[in-house]
């Protein structure tokens, strides 16, 4: 698998070259009917992207402009809990790169652990946990890149400061946070709940660590918002968790979305001006 060579077949296939890219998590999708679309990349399609099983996931890349802007938008993404190694959830991060793309918004559905964070929430990501039992850099190599990659500042100030404008211009209360990964997929105790919270983590879901931090090595830029479609385990009233009331929360927050994507991508035009 090689990023580069994917990255030319894009390229081959549409004149646009986006230095933004977005990847839509559970519930994000509703974004797509607001994009003037380009071209359209099926995964299956792409050498080195892996299929998309999750309901509300698609499964493509489309190159395209968001209220003006160009963008590259994964509609989805490859779980690690679906059976992927890390070298293949991520692959996709390493194609935007060599596609030319600095800045990468990661979206995710989550659930709240932070008492303060109500469903229907958005939170801005200001740091990460990682216990997913595995990094992505791990191995021989680590696709030629820095191996020994700092996270400090793993989401960038100045798009989380963007990110955070484009929340207030559509009318929307940002929570800030951590974001703690686990590989899944099933849902966390109310015993691992409880020992996360002491841990320091604002929310908990799947996916968007490994992505970062292979982003990061990669030079991108990052920022990563979630969707608390829940309380975490043990929190609140919700007993039995499911993958349906994730999406359906979701949906009920879709105007909502696009609202607050489309003011981000207008302001990240305008700082670029």
């Amino acid at each position: 698998m090689n990023p580069t060579t994917t990255a030319r077949l894009i390229r081959r296939r549409s004149l646009l070259r986006p230095k933004l890219a977005m990847i839509l998590g559970s519930g994000f999708q509703s974004i797509l009917p607001r994009l003037d679309v380009d071209r359209e990349f099926a995964f299956a399609g792409l050498p080195g992207f892996a299929s998309v099983a999750v309901k509300g996931h698609v499964g493509k890349l489309i190159l395209g402009h968001l209220d003006g802007t160009q963008v590259a938008v994964l509609s989805g993404r490859a779980h690690f809990y679906e059976g992927h190694d890390m070298a293949r959830v991520t692959f996709p991060i390493r194609t935007l790169a060599a596609l030319g793309v600095e800045n990468l918004l990661l979206t995710n559905a989550a659930g709240g652990i932070n008492p303060r964070f109500k469903p229907g929430d958005f939170m801005l990501l200001t740091d990460h946990i990682n216990l997913m039992g595995v990094n992505p850099l791990r191995g021989a190599g680590a696709d030629g890149g820095e191996r020994f990659v700092s996270l400090t500042r793993a989401y960038s100030p100045a798009l989380g400061g963007l990110l955070a404008k484009a929340a207030k211009a559509a009318g929307i209360s940002l929570r800030r946070g951590v974001y703690l990964a686990v590989s899944g997929p099933s849902y966390e105790t109310p015993a691992e709940i409880r020992a996360f919270a002491r841990l320091g983590a604002d929310a908990v879901g799947m996916s968007t660590v490994p992505e970062a931090i292979v982003a990061r090595q990669c030079g991108l830029n990052v920022a990563a918002l979630s969707c608390i479609t829940n309380h975490a385990a043990g929190l609140g009233s919700n007993g039995e968790l499911s993958h349906g009331e994730v999406l359906d929360r979701s949906r009920r927050e879709a105007t909502r979305t696009v609202n607050l994507l489309t003011a981000f991508a207008r302001l990240y035009a305008l700082d670029r001006d």
